[in-house]
């Protein structure tokens, strides 16, 4: 089997991988224009800083736990006090430039952790499966992280 084509990929423990960041585990699949990353994080780790990036959309789907973060526009990072917070089923929407982050992870009852699938458009290539990316350090506010 062409692995670089794989086409159905299982929910497998595995799979995950830690990166440097304490409590981060995450899953990378690729396609041609698109790329999911799904991401497992503890709950009560600190969160990222507020970016943006400037060549790719994010979608954000929370399957378990709930994420409270900021949000903004492309004029700039939302104020301190605009914060939303998404449970189970709830997504959001950073098209290009958009700010967010300032992220607050809560765990879910059964694992303890927050599930996220955030998928990106175009792929990045920073997040691609199987890079020395995958355990880099976290990128420096303003950088496309």
């Amino acid at each position: 089997m062409d692995v670089s084509r794989q086409t159905v990929f299982f929910l497998d423990e595995e799979a995950f991988i830690a990166t440097a960041r304490p409590g981060f585990r995450r899953r990378v699949i690729t396609g041609d224009g698109l790329q999911l990353c799904f991401w497992r994080i503890a709950g009560g780790t600190p969160g990222s800083y507020l970016h943006h990036h400037p060549d790719h959309e994010q979608l954000g789907i929370v399957v378990r736990g709930a994420l409270d973060f900021r949000i903004g526009d492309e004029s700039g990072p939302p104020a301190d006090q605009e914060r939303v917070v998404l449970g189970p089923g709830d997504s959001y929407l950073a098209y290009k430039g958009v700010w967010h982050g300032d992220s607050v992870f809560v765990g879910d009852d059964e694992y303890n952790e927050c599930w996220i699938l955030d998928v990106f458009a175009p792929p990045r290539d920073d997040l691609m499966e199987g890079y020395a990316a995958a355990t880099q350090a976290v990128r420096e506010p303003g950088t496309d992280g």
